[in-house]
């Protein structure tokens, strides 16, 4: 019975040898036919990275004709099952405009924009791949409105918006933790304009008020009221939209220290004025 693991274990040792033998062969010195037959079977078979180097090199012979197609189609389908996900989705797009007219082209239409997807970074890198991934997840649903892949794309695109959500997010929380209250403020701003319906809306108006209190209570003579002013409103803003904001007590506390400071500059005017 050991004889004949060992035997068996030779056996596929061999196979595997010669296997990579031939693939070599073919890879370097067989016709485009060879090729294009090895490639295929390779395909079929599922194994994926040695098909990609025989499509590539065979690519320049069939450029234009008839077996391009399927060519291309399973260039983009290999680099997709390799994870190779950059270089799917610039294949699949490739197909989608050489072979308009394909049975595969909606089918390739959407795995370039999943390819895309599965390719945007988390929230804290650059986020061009997960701006490339909506528009063609946009697209996709635009031109396949009635595709079963609809609901999948949407969801997709729900993932990618609350991504760039989060960082635009974390990016004016940054400011805030840096002491840079007015780039904070402005980051707020912008950020709360524009995901108004951000599950974060309610950190954002709590550190909208904190960054403007902050800002306001260290400033000059001079900036110092409208600051404080400023800083009411952003309150005022934040108590509306929750009420019960865990919160509250904490900045109503600071809403007082505020208000005194308020009724000193007015002290102040009405004594001027009188003078």
């Amino acid at each position: 019975m050991q004889k004949n693991k060992i035997y068996i274990f030779i056996l596929l040792v061999a196979l595997g040898i010669s296997s990579c033998g031939d693939y070599s062969k073919v890879l370097n010195k067989g016709t485009a036919q060879e090729q294009y037959q090895m490639a295929t079977d390779l395909y079929e078979a599922q194994s994926y990275t040695k098909a990609i180097g025989l499509f590539e090199k065979i690519t320049p012979f069939y450029r234009g004709k008839p077996q391009m197609e399927r060519i291309q189609f399973m260039i983009s389908q290999s680099y997709y099952n390799t994870k190779q996900y950059k270089l799917s989705a610039y294949y699949f797009d490739k197909f989608v405009k050489n072979y308009p007219s394909s049975s595969k082209v909606e089918e390739s239409a959407y795995l370039a924009a999943y390819s895309y997807y599965l390719s945007s970074p988390i929230y804290s890198l650059d986020q061009k791949d997960t701006h490339e991934a909506l528009n063609a997840l946009q697209n996709f649903i635009y031109k396949y409105p009635e595709s079963d892949k609809v609901p999948e794309a949407n969801a997709n695109i729900k993932d990618l918006t609350f991504k760039l959500e989060k960082k635009a997010f974390e990016i004016a929380k940054q400011y805030y933790n840096m002491s840079d209250f007015i780039s904070a403020i402005t980051s707020f701003d912008n950020f709360l304009g524009e995901y108004l319906g951000t599950s974060y809306k309610e950190e954002a108006l709590y550190y909208r008020f904190m960054s403007s209190y902050k800002l306001a209570i260290n400033s000059y003579y001079l900036k110092k009221e409208m600051r404080l002013r400023d800083a009411i409103k952003a309150h005022d803003k934040y108590k509306k939209s929750f009420p019960n904001a865990e919160n509250l007590k904490e900045t109503e506390k600071l809403v007082e220290e505020i208000n005194e400071e308020i009724n000193l500059f007015t002290a102040q005017k009405t004594e001027n004025n009188g003078l």
